[in-house]
């Protein structure tokens, strides 16, 4: 056993108290024969009884001392600059595991549980130094080919945990272990050695959140392909293979030429014919103006449109068939993007919504700066969705075209929906809508073409148009199946641009 003058080996000009004599701790479970082991000793200092954790540095001399006075007091004295992890001497140099914990009872404890065959380490300063502390013995830790952490299971300790999982140790060898108690002297005293054992064994290897395996998705992968949710146009369903839980869809078109009309129609079909409930956001567009059009498109009559041939009773039974199925977002004008955000959230987890529509995202973009907000908002979108498993379907507005204008039948492009880098990354697809309001034939005039500008699910449907035709006695929106461009120009109304090109004029 060492002496006072062997004790007092390392920093220079430190005066440590006395080591004194190992000593078993019995109501902590600790054995005079892990006492030993450890050098974890019994001592008196200035009249008080104290226990000593002795520190030492590679080279197994002294530098610092946790002093335990009764109470739980601690002092400290020596120097940490040379100090190792709490029995790092103790061990050779790698291995098949280290155990890391978090106090000094924990490290003699579990060590005393493997019955001091299995490298064991602790923190010198508990949960608030531990990354640091690891950080500084890192190629010591790197040897071993497991690196098991096992802090405190509290709250201190889950959040030591998380900053050290950050620590460069090389992918596969960190593992995080768990305990049914909040330590490994708690296990010991309470004699559950066998589940302490088997959560060391059964420690989960870390991995960065958002990595998985072909196994950790396996029972997905083989689930059969299926169909997502139809659209209203049968046409759109086809090129689409429908709408899938957590994607989000852009439409983009001119003033007055019906996307929010299509927006209406479509909220009608889901209602009534595939029974879900719909959460409407409609930045410009009480809810009243909102129900009355989707009512109309329900009982096909124009409800928004004085005297056009509706009755009351009409509107009251349309409405009806609404009533618990649509909600709406009623803050007109209030169209800052952590409201609306916070109201979608609460429409899918508190309403159990699926189906959200919103009107417009350009409504939401800050006046300062409209491409950076544009950016932030549809990223914490697409986010939304896949977080809470539902689709969102927004509407954009369009910047003016060099050519022709949107009212008059121009080309939608990607490239013209407001902030579009941002909004073809993140959108799974993309509709223009394109209607020459002032044309002589009132064929074309009342046509609206249905553009497919982006699809990531296949690819194929991009360019797919669908023809839109108007009814307007029922208000409703119609595939039509002749082709009343047959007569125009082809590279108006064909499949190609201005400048002769497919509409690839972004990256995505």
């Amino acid at each position: 056993m060492e002496t006072q003058t062997e004790a007092q080996e390392g920093p220079r000009n430190v005066e440590f108290v006395a080591l004194g004599e190992p000593s078993e701790w019995s109501s902590r479970g600790i054995t005079l024969q892990s006492a030993q082991k450890w050098g974890f000793t019994r001592s008196n200092h200035n009249g008080d009884a104290v226990r000593l954790f002795n520190y030492r540095n590679s080279a197994g001399q002294l530098v610092w001392q946790k002093v335990r006075y009764q109470g739980k007091d601690f002092r400290s004295r020596g120097d940490k600059a040379d100090m190792c992890l709490y029995g790092q001497w103790l061990w050779r140099d790698g291995g098949k595991r280290v155990v890391i914990v978090e106090g000094e009872l924990d490290a003699i404890s579990l060590s005393q549980m493997q019955d001091h065959k299995w490298a064991v380490v602790s923190v010198p300063n508990g949960a608030d130094g531990a990354a640091k502390a690891l950080r500084k013995q890192l190629n010591w830790l790197e040897q071993f080919d497991e690196i098991v952490l096992m802090l405190d299971q509290d709250e201190a300790g889950r959040n030591a945990t998380d900053e050290c999982k950050v620590i460069p140790f090389t992918p596969g060898k960190l593992r995080i272990a768990t305990l049914p108690l909040k330590d490994a002297n708690e296990m010991l005293m309470e004699g559950r050695i066998k589940e302490t054992i088997d959560a060391i064994w059964g420690a989960k290897v870390y991995r960065p959140d958002g990595l998985v395996g072909v196994a950790d998705i396996m029972g997905e992968l083989l689930k059969p392909v299926e169909w997502g949710l139809p659209w209203w146009a049968e046409d759109l369903t086809r090129y689409t293979y429908g709408r899938r839980d957590g994607e989000v869809y852009g439409f983009g078109a001119g003033t007055g030429i019906g996307k929010t009309d299509f927006f209406m129609q479509q909220i009608a079909f889901d209602i009534t014919e595939l029974k879900m409930n719909v959460g409407a956001i409609f930045l410009e567009q009480k809810p009243v103006e909102t129900a009355k059009r989707c009512a109309g498109k329900i009982a096909g009559k124009m409800f928004h449109v004085p005297d056009a041939g509706w009755t009351a009773d009409e509107l009251t039974r349309a409405a009806g068939e609404l009533d618990g199925k649509m909600f709406f977002y009623d803050n007109f004008g209030q169209s800052d993007w952590e409201l609306v955000k916070g109201h979608i959230r609460y429409m899918v987890v508190s309403l159990g919504i699926k189906l959200i529509y919103l009107d417009h995202l350009t409504a939401m973009a800050d006046t300062g700066d409209e491409k950076g907000s544009i950016e932030q908002i549809m990223k914490e979108m697409a986010g939304l969705a896949n977080e809470l498993g539902c689709i969102i379907h927004y509407i954009s507005h369009l910047s003016t075209p060099d050519g022709k204008p949107h009212e008059e039948g121009g080309r939608v492009m990607i490239r013209h929906f407001k902030g579009s880098r941002a909004i073809g990354f993140w959108s799974f697809f993309m509709f223009g809508l394109e209607r020459d309001q002032q044309n002589e034939d009132p064929n074309i005039a009342t046509t609206t073409v249905f553009r497919i500008l982006k699809d990531r699910f296949t690819g194929q449907a991009t360019g797919k148009t669908i023809n839109l035709g108007f009814h307007g006695e029922t208000g409703r929106l119609y595939v039509r199946e002749d082709d009343p461009f047959a007569t125009e120009d082809a590279k108006s109304h064909g499949f190609k641009n201005e400048a002769g090109k497919d509409d690839g004029d972004l990256p995505f």
